[in-house]
């Protein structure tokens, strides 16, 4: 029987899944993650959690980490904007896949998967977008389109009352701890790569880690099975005011530098092309799916979530990138 405060989590020692353990602990929760190395051992361990050693290939490993839990979170996800195509479906289609199937057997009752809104992308705007918008396998993304086909997955295996999926889609996740977004950017702007993409005046939504993960906890508690709530941090903002923002917590300054739309939409598609056909080593100057985040509208309806699940952001931007400066503060040598 499982205990009803209870959680295994995958991706545990990932941006998001870290501060789930971490949220899950702090409310009383017995958390044990997956952990496919000694590294992410350490850091499920330190976060609070029992490990459980094995990998989203390994469906009794995942199973035995599983038993005796009355939920789990998929938060383990193989998140780039250029790669293989085995590397994605490994990652985020059949590791999905191989999570339902243990959790299944486990006898858990609730499976809540981080979604993202980038299972709608395929090169369109969304704007004021809510759970009602279709999800795009087709896209020519390979994190778009495989993430749609673990959406797929996770909302076709909910069965009521037996084996309970519930998606919650956060967008464009940041905070500190935060391993994959800033750093990037802090990175290409050291580099001299850096520019607005048509200015970069575009309407943008955006999701702290602790609303993200406060999403997650609400939708194991009160989400309905086979259903999908986004979250965010509430009102969108202007994506380089944004940006720039986050830059400043960090101490860097963003140059005043632009790249007209049309030019590096076209650059990306036949960067993308020839990488794929010579193929190049490492990535595009710029991919598909980074000209889209950077020069698109992504504004997300968050009503249902706060009207089912009683949603509303914990962490503002304005706390959010304080907590930043203080972290990035703490952490320059003396």
């Amino acid at each position: 029987m499982a205990e009803p405060r209870s959680a295994f989590v995958t991706g545990g020692s990932g941006f998001i899944g870290g501060r789930l353990i971490r949220r899950l602990v702090g409310d009383g929760w017995r958390v044990r993650a997956l952990a496919r190395s000694d590294g992410s051992a350490a850091a499920v361990e330190g976060a609070g959690a029992e490990a459980a050693r094995g990998d989203l290939d390994e469906v009794e490993a995942m199973r035995a980490g599983a038993e005796g839990c009355a939920v789990t979170f998929h938060a383990a996800a193989y998140v780039r904007d250029w790669g293989k195509r085995a590397d994605f479906e490994r990652g985020n289609v059949v590791g999905t896949q191989n999570a339902l199937e243990a959790s299944r057997a486990a006898g858990v009752q609730r499976f809540v998967h981080v979604g993202t809104e980038a299972a709608l992308l395929a090169g369109q705007p969304l704007v004021n977008a809510n759970e009602t918008a279709p999800l795009r396998p087709d896209s020519p993304a390979l994190y778009a389109s495989t993430k749609a086909q673990a959406e797929q997955a996770v909302r076709g295996a909910n069965v009521d009352g037996v084996f309970e999926t519930v998606v919650v889609r956060p967008r464009f996740v940041w905070g500190v701890g935060d391993t994959s977004v800033l750093p990037s950017l802090v990175e290409a702007v050291e580099r001299g790569r850096f520019s607005w993409i048509g200015g970069g005046r575009h309407q943008t939504s955006t999701t702290n880690v602790d609303n993200a993960v406060h999403g997650l906890v609400l939708g194991a508690e009160r989400g309905r099975g086979g259903e999908v709530y986004f979250v965010t941090d509430g009102e969108p903002v202007v994506f380089r005011e944004f940006v720039t923002g986050l830059l400043e917590t960090q101490g860097v300054e963003v140059p005043d530098k632009n790249a007209p739309r049309g030019v590096v939409g076209a650059l990306a598609f036949v960067g993308e092309a020839l990488w794929r056909v010579l193929p190049l080593p490492g990535a595009p100057p710029v991919t598909r799916f980074a000209y889209w985040a950077a020069s698109r509208e992504c504004t997300i309806d968050i009503s249902k979530a706060r009207s089912e699940l009683g949603y509303e952001p914990v962490t503002s931007i304005p706390e959010g990138l304080e907590a930043l400066r203080r972290s990035a503060a703490a952490s320059a040598p003396a």
